[in-house]
């Protein structure tokens, strides 16, 4: 029996166990569990925890940040469109929740009950705003240089070197609308959160997408990124139709 309490004892609890997938270790522990901590489990939990989404807000001016200084750095002869491209690419959704599967996210977030069913832990939305809650964590505990550690090591393994000869062809829709406005001397466009329904856990977001005061699109998404990106293929499709390539929503190059 004791050798069963020792053994409990010696088992790794989840935050060490995702120090080692960070290299970095807390000095205030309680800070990471929050970072994990989705609000469909603080929900169904009577609020007893504080959810991420705090965090996530901070996560992502940090993310956002960090990549902008990475990209200047890397490509000092590029345009400021190009830049925001690698940029808008390397901090999408996408990009974000795959950082967040090779440090386990996946595994050690914790999500309520009815998520848990629903497959949250392989939302590529949910991954993507724990990885930013996680940066923000690292932010709030040690600083810009400790999360400049951390995301840079993911950011350089798998962002792939764009050769002088090669085409700076990376893009989203919301950037290839900025850049069409751009062309077109048009003012960038900006988006509007019109409203956003149901429980914390499970919000849908509707945004409109302007020109100055005129509106071109509108659309849903479970997060407000999402539906900004919807709204920008939309008013992309209003003025090209079939003309626009079938892009995935948010593209990054990675190391094959």
């Amino acid at each position: 029996m004791m050798r069963n309490i020792l053994r409990k004892r010696k088992k790794p609890s989840v935050v060490s166990e995702l120090e080692r997938e960070l290299c970095y270790q807390f000095r205030n522990k309680d800070l990471l569990l929050q970072a994990l901590t989705h609000s469909s489990f603080a929900y169904e939990n009577a609020e007893k925890f504080r959810d991420n989404e705090l965090m996530e807000f901070l996560g992502d001016s940090v993310v956002g940040l960090i990549a902008a200084a990475f990209f200047y750095g890397s490509y000092p002869e590029v345009t400021e469109g190009d830049l925001s491209k690698l940029k808008s690419s390397a901090t999408s959704t996408i990009a974000l929740a795959e950082y967040a599967r090779q440090i386990r996210l996946d595994h050690f977030m914790r999500v309520g009950r009815g998520e848990e069913k629903s497959g949250g832990r392989k939302k590529e939305s949910i991954l993507a705003g724990t990885f930013e809650a996680v940066v923000g964590a690292i932010f709030i505990d040690g600083g810009y240089k400790a999360a400049q550690d951390v995301y840079l090591k993911l950011l350089r393994g798998s962002f792939k070197k764009i050769k002088d000869e090669e085409q700076l062809d990376i893009n989203n829709y919301k950037s290839a609308l900025q850049e069409f406005l751009q062309k077109e001397d048009l003012p960038a466009p900006h988006y509007k959160l019109l409203k956003s329904t149901g429980p914390d856990h499970k919000k849908e977001f509707v945004v409109e997408v302007f020109v100055n005061k005129t509106p071109l699109a509108k659309a849903s998404g479970l997060s407000r990124k999402a539906a900004e990106l919807k709204a920008a293929e939309k008013a992309l499709k209003s003025f090209f139709g079939q003309k626009i390539k079938a892009l995935t929503q948010e593209t990054f190059i990675f190391k094959k």
